[in-house]
């Protein structure tokens, strides 16, 4: 796993980081934000990251105890607030915006974002005055093949009939063995290289209206796209392929 830097961080401020795709099982956004591995901490000096999870998985005992020493916060509003609002500054609060539902479209070439009609995460920023930082994890969605589950399938209704139950969707994945290639649990043997983009300023509102979000969002979505335009050929992505929001 790879973290790749495109622009400077002021360490005096707080910032709400988009993360996309989800991907099967958002592994791009745990290594990098959680655990060090790829170095943010040398990348981003001053910035301490910190990841939203679904609340259900804070309710496990000692299962808790391990998300929150790795910097995962709970997905509820309060969380998001509490970190956003500290007056030192200093904080990146990570919410991978397409969740468990986009999950359930996460296969190899897959660039298709659940993007369109989410905006609570802009509102979340507006309010607060805190930049929007947009993030492309190049790879996330070539680590496992999925059955396939088109829309309108059975499979498909049942996968999100569970998720809308258990909060957390159920994808069928696969991938290959620990000693042998053909078939298991284990990803497969492909880079993730996540691109964090430059800060979008925002305006900060108290209560902002609709049309102030959505201006904003709008201005998400074109920032997303253009990195992803200028990054995808390092990444072996046809020039003929891009960003689908849905």
């Amino acid at each position: 796993v790879q973290l790749v830097k495109t622009a400077e961080l002021d360490p005096r401020q707080n910032y709400l980081m988009a993360f996309h795709p989800h991907g099967v099982l958002a592994a791009g956004a745990f290594v990098n934000f959680c655990t060090g591995a790829s170095d943010f901490s040398t990348l981003f000096p001053g910035i301490t990251p910190h990841l939203m999870m679904l609340s259900l998985w804070f309710r496990i005992p000692f299962f808790r105890d391990y998300l929150m020493s790795g910097g995962l916060v709970s997905s509820e509003k309060e969380s998001a607030s509490y970190v956003l609002k500290k007056p030192e500054g200093g904080n990146a609060l990570t919410i991978v915006v397409g969740g468990a539902q986009e999950a359930l479209d996460a296969r190899p070439g897959s660039y298709t974002l659940l993007l369109k009609n989410r905006k609570g995460f802009v509102r979340l920023a507006i309010q607060h005055g805190t930049p929007l930082v947009p993030i492309f994890s190049f790879g996330e969605n070539d680590l496992y093949d999925q059955v396939w589950n088109p829309k309108g399938s059975w499979l498909r209704v049942i996968q999100h009939r569970l998720q809308q139950i258990m909060g957390i969707s159920l994808p069928l994945f696969h991938a290959r063995g620990i000693f042998q290639y053909s078939f298991g649990l284990v990803p497969y043997r492909r880079p993730i290289c996540t691109v964090v983009g430059k800060p979008i300023p925002v305006q900060r509102k108290q209560k902002p209206s609709d049309e102030e979000v959505d201006q904003v969002h709008q201005k998400y979505l074109d920032e997303l796209s253009k990195l992803f335009e200028e990054h995808k050929a390092k990444y072996n992505i046809p020039e003929d392929r891009h960003l689908e929001f849905i």
